[in-house]
């Protein structure tokens, strides 16, 4: 893969890279390193605003025009916000790929967020509010990630609140966007059959005129705390529970084994040991499953279950016990190459999902400046060793270091 990637810095900073793939399709887009920790105290849910309000007008452009542009050549146009990026991308057919991308340029540098919009779009991101607040399954992740990180910016709901939403007005935007969207921070990526000599054009024609501009400001570092197990009254059917501890950022050698550690404990495939302790074995829970969250500086890894409420303390008991056999018992040689076995077979499935791979792509050269290739990922996890899953998981799967939150029944 590393052959077929082709890279371009512009004058202004900002990166343009590439994937080559002969499919008829293409994929193009801009990834900003801002996201919701980048907000200030008054600006709850101000970078996923932004990303809606980028749609809704540009110096040339009234909302109709940005979305018939790419539909009427029936492309896709989408964006989402995490709490560390901003995402704006289209999908197109490889002949029309310098219509979107000149559209995806003109929406993120050139929008000026009319206020005659605002109102609406905030009635549709507190609809969108109101969804998530339905779907306790999800909601409980980020009330987790809450609970984890303290309050500090990082563990702010990304959405926001209708609150602080129906105060904001177009300055508010513009501000946000002139305080984070800075050139050596933004990188634009592509996939497809596309001649990489024009792509560069199109980028100094596009976004190679956008003024220079750096990030000075730093973001906030979570401060750990002592664990805490919280209990919320909800209107729910069954018990929710999150589960987790502090792990590694990004930047950690010890994020890819913990990663593997994760798979095997509460991966996708359906042999992963919470899935078989809990469900196949107890028939106590539906879904089960743990994931690993890195974020630049800091990380978490978090389990999740639904259950019956009279079972949630039993679950807990059956999750603790296979965190301590990780902890007491190393793998053996050839457990520890099935499971390598078994995630590489994931990864390479996962990449056949263009649209997921060239966002993997855009994040990786974002942090990184470099894309893995499956070759690359396979000779790290074969280097990892028993010995090395045993210390890490008695550095982050001790139970003490754990915090739990569960969503109860309220009685109606």
């Amino acid at each position: 893969m590393e052959s077929t990637v082709s890279t371009y810095r512009l004058s202004n900073g900002i990166r343009v890279v590439n994937l080559w793939d002969s499919s008829p399709v293409a994929y193009c887009g801009f990834v900003i390193n801002a996201g919701t920790r980048d907000e200030l105290s008054g600006e709850s849910g101000m970078a996923h605003f932004v990303e809606h309000m980028l749609f809704k007008g540009t110096e040339k452009r009234k909302s109709w025009h940005i979305l018939n542009r790419l539909d009427s050549v029936g492309g896709e146009l989408n964006a989402y916000t995490t709490k560390e990026e901003t995402f704006v991308y289209a999908t197109v057919l490889s002949s029309d790929f310098e219509r979107a991308m000149e559209l995806c340029s003109d929406i993120v540098f050139h929008s000026i967020f009319p206020s005659h919009e605002i109102a609406k779009e905030v009635e549709v991101i507190i609809d969108e509010i109101n969804s998530y607040k339905d779907s306790p399954s999800e909601l409980i992740y980020d009330e987790f990630e809450n609970l984890i990180f303290n309050g500090s910016s990082i563990g702010r709901n990304i959405l926001g609140d209708a609150k602080h939403l129906r105060k904001y007005r177009s300055e508010d935007a513009i501000n946000f966007v002139s305080r984070n969207y800075c050139t050596d921070q933004i990188l634009f990526f592509s996939l497809g059959n596309v001649d990489f000599k024009k792509i560069v054009k199109w980028s100094e024609l596009y976004f190679g005129t956008i003024p220079v501009k750096r990030k000075t400001e730093g973001r906030e570092v979570p401060q750990e705390c002592q664990p805490i197990y919280r209990t919320i009254k909800k209107r729910v059917s069954q018990s929710h529970t999150m589960m987790g501890a502090y792990a590694y950022g990004l930047h950690s050698d010890k994020r890819l084994p913990l990663y593997l550690l994760n798979n095997v404990l509460g991966g996708p495939g359906m042999n992963s040991k919470f899935n078989l302790a809990l469900r196949e074995r107890a028939g106590l829970v539906y879904s089960v499953e743990s994931s690993l969250t890195s974020y630049s500086d800091c990380g978490l890894l978090s389990i999740y279950y639904g259950s019956d409420e009279k079972n949630r303390d039993y679950c807990q008991e059956l999750i603790f016990k296979e965190l301590k056999k990780l902890r007491e018992k190393a793998f053996t040689t050839l457990q520890l190459s099935r499971y390598v076995k078994q995630l590489m077979g994931q990864l390479a499935i996962g990449q056949e999902n263009k649209e997921s791979l060239v966002l993997s792509l855009a994040k990786s050269f974002l942090y990184f400046d470099r894309f893995e290739s499956l070759e690359d990922v396979e000779q790290r996890l074969k280097a990892i060793t028993p010995k090395v899953l045993l210390e890490i998981a008695n550095e982050v799967l001790d139970e003490s270091r754990f915090f739990v939150l569960n969503y109860s029944r309220q009685e109606r």
